[in-house]
């Protein structure tokens, strides 16, 4: 099997990738206790089988912080599913989950906006650092201190590369977002435990795989507004505009964040191309789902198989 079609008809978000390709590979049991076994503090990974509007049966990746998933324990509502984005997992780490902190994006962690702050503006934006995630245990970390922490990880070197090179896309982005240079930006969002682990699990997949051949359809990325600690911003938030130049997107009739800073940078790293589902033999299809109830199925899909 040499190719892979990921359908971004709902957006993208970390753990809605995770989810789904998990669903691909045969040793479901081995990825799930590599990743509780890398040892990243706090951060336990929960597949749960999940039906979703339209009767569309996939998995729920859990990916729990003390127990908890991001947005339980802030007490919001989780769109995406990655950390709060609702849309299909917890949040993504960094986008995770479509609404997760009930802004109507649960994608992961990101809550569609900005999820780092520089220091230049001096923490003042009234997003208490620490307060967004509900535990004094997320620090604010930049690129260097992830970097640092995904090297220290039981992992083979192309797998933290991959890792790292997600984390740097989403960094020059907000980068160019807040106007300051990169070493300057810590995030509150992605820089979590949870987040590296959204991340981490996606590029541990694509090793399981064998590193296939990537295609994925444009990006649904939502429409309307979301809101997060720099006030009300336009959806696509700017970070994941700026991530997905030069990708197909469009929006759509369906209000809300779909497709997470993070979410999007994998996409970024991975995908060779975005065009309409190639000539190919498929021979397993997979299903994240998201937590967010919208007018049809909250899944993204992603499709294995030979070129034909």
């Amino acid at each position: 099997m040499n190719k892979l079609y990921v359908d971004c008809n709902m957006g993208a978000a970390g753990d809605m990738l995770m989810a789904a390709l998990y669903e691909l590979i045969d040793d479901k049991e081995g990825f799930i206790d590599k990743m509780n076994s890398l040892g990243i503090p706090g951060v336990e990974v929960v597949p749960e089988n999940k039906v979703s509007k339209g009767g569309i049966s996939g998995t729920h990746m859990k990916v729990l912080f003390k127990g908890h998933e991001e947005y339980e324990a802030q007490g919001e509502d989780h769109h995406h599913g990655e950390h709060g984005h609702g849309h299909g997992g917890r949040g993504e780490g960094c986008c995770k989950g479509h609404g997760k902190h009930g802004h109507h994006h649960d994608h992961e962690h990101e809550h569609g906006c900005e999820h780092s702050h520089s220091h230049d503006h001096e923490h003042g934006h009234g997003h208490d650092h620490g307060h967004h995630h509900g535990h004094q245990d997320h620090a604010h970390r930049g690129l260097k201190e992830i970097t640092e922490f995904i090297e220290s990880l039981d992992l083979e070197q192309r797998i933290k590369e991959d890792a790292v090179k997600v984390f740097t896309v989403i960094s020059e982005a907000e980068s160019r977002v807040h106007g300051v240079p990169m070493e300057h930006i810590h995030f509150h969002e992605v820089g979590t435990y949870d987040a590296v682990a959204d991340v981490v699990g996606n590029c541990i997949l694509m090793d399981m795989l064998g590193y296939p051949e990537i295609i994925a359809s444009p990006i649904h990325v939502g429409s309307g507004t979301v809101k997060c600690a720099h006030g009300i911003l336009p959806v696509p938030a700017p970070a994941t505009a700026l991530i997905l130049k030069g990708v197909p997107i469009y929006g759509g009739e369906i209000r809300g964040e779909l497709c997470t800073p993070t979410g999007a940078a994998l996409l970024k790293h991975f995908v060779k191309e975005f065009k309409s589902i190639p000539s190919m033999v498929v021979d397993k299809v997979g299903y994240g789902i998201g937590t967010k109830e919208f007018e049809c199925a909250n899944a993204l899909r992603v499709m294995l198989g030979d070129s034909y």
